[in-house]
């Protein structure tokens, strides 16, 4: 099995994620938002199977540093608009795999799924 694996590689989970990939021995090919931007097709998708709220990390920095007016009424087209300018805005990682996608690092749910 092969999976695509999105994030930004300085993240700690990230680095974690793919830690315990490696250690799994499950193949991935890494998407880097910081060099190849964030696909906002993608994105939809992802928003249609998930949920914005699951996919738009407002805890971070980035989110936190937006004026109030890009904070307020956020749907999912404007989160695909914010997540697509700011890749840094997506939470980390996002795994798609044969049974869906997975996002953020849970390692019980990453091995339910993927081992």
């Amino acid at each position: 099995m092969t999976i695509d694996f999105y994030g930004i590689p300085n993240c700690d989970t990230v680095k974690k994620a793919r830690k315990w990939l490696d250690a799994n021995g499950i193949a991935y090919t890494f998407h880097d938002y910081k060099k190849e931007g964030a696909d906002p097709a993608k994105l939809e998708e992802w928003v249609a199977d998930t949920g914005w709220e699951v996919l738009l990390n407002k805890r971070g920095t980035t989110f936190r540093k937006l004026d109030d007016a890009d904070k307020a009424d956020i749907d999912s087209n404007k989160a695909v608009m914010l997540m697509a300018q700011n890749p840094s805005m997506i939470k980390r990682p996002v795994v798609e795999h044969a049974g869906g996608i997975l996002v953020g690092f849970k390692e019980d749910e990453w091995s339910a799924h993927l081992s």
